[in-house]
């Protein structure tokens, strides 16, 4: 089970930093994803997490800005996303996966587990 936060409204040129809590049940997660999506469009993935070798890869649009982080004795992963403008307006989601063949960064990963999604609205 994940669960987002940190979200919110912010002034273009600013910062947020979104949490992703992961209730550790069930089967370890082999990938971590962080994806975005703007009502009407399609699901972007921003940032995959690869859990074997910690190895990350940011898309395109946040590569520089955002950043992934990660407290182990929380369970929890942030996303720091700095240098914010109005197209980093969306619901921002975190998923996981056990599954390690299905890991990727692509919107349309079927990832196994999804949080409820928390809003960034940039200005």
């Amino acid at each position: 089970q994940l669960v987002e936060s940190g979200g919110g409204s912010v002034q273009a040129g600013g910062s947020l930093r979104l949490s992703c809590a992961v209730s550790r049940d069930g089967h370890a997660s082999n990938c971590l994803g962080w994806f975005r999506q703007v009502p009407g469009k399609e699901r972007d993935g921003i940032v995959l997490n690869l859990s074997d070798d910690n190895t990350t890869y940011y898309a395109d649009a946040v590569k520089g800005r955002f950043t992934i982080s990660q407290d182990n004795a929380k369970n929890t992963v942030y996303l720091q996303m700095n240098s914010l403008n109005p197209d980093d307006t969306a619901m921002y989601y975190c998923a996981a996966e056990p599954r390690s063949w299905i890991c990727g960064l692509s919107g349309t990963t079927e990832y196994t587990h999804w949080g409820q999604g928390t809003q960034v609205t940039v200005s």
